[in-house]
């Protein structure tokens, strides 16, 4: 079992940057693949971006389009935590946002549906105000 527990997030203006954390459990965490999402109200929850392991010290990060350029997905293997650094925030990134994890990072193939994942967070609550 891996627990996941998430930090950050609040209320902000357009515009302005939020950071989360989610800090995980278990001691092969640099092999994880780690990803983010998010429900906004009345929505499905939505695939925000992923970081999958390559082997070695190789990562790959991956977005969704409405998100490239402004959010950046990060890890620290050393504090088992994954990060996601929200930048130019807008209205429209209003949603709780998840992490998840899946244990056997796969180095190709899909991470951006909720099925691709083995665990979850419980969710932080971003709130962008106009």
């Amino acid at each position: 079992q891996v627990q996941l527990v998430e930090s950050g997030g609040g209320l902000v203006q357009a515009g302005e940057s939020l950071s989360l954390s989610c800090t995980a459990s278990g001691r092969t965490f640099s092999t994880y693949a780690m990803g983010w999402f998010r429900q906004g109200p009345g929505k499905e929850r939505e695939f925000v971006a992923s970081i999958r392991w390559l082997g070695g010290i190789s990562y790959l990060a991956e977005y969704v389009d409405s998100v490239k350029g402004r959010f950046t997905i990060s890890r620290d293997n050393a504090k088992n935590t994954v990060y996601l650094q929200m930048n130019s925030l807008k209205p429209e990134d209003t949603a709780v946002y998840y992490c998840a994890a899946r244990t056997n990072s796969p180095r190709v193939g899909s991470l951006s549906f909720t099925g691709d994942y083995d665990y979850w967070g419980q969710g932080a609550q971003v709130t962008v105000s106009a």
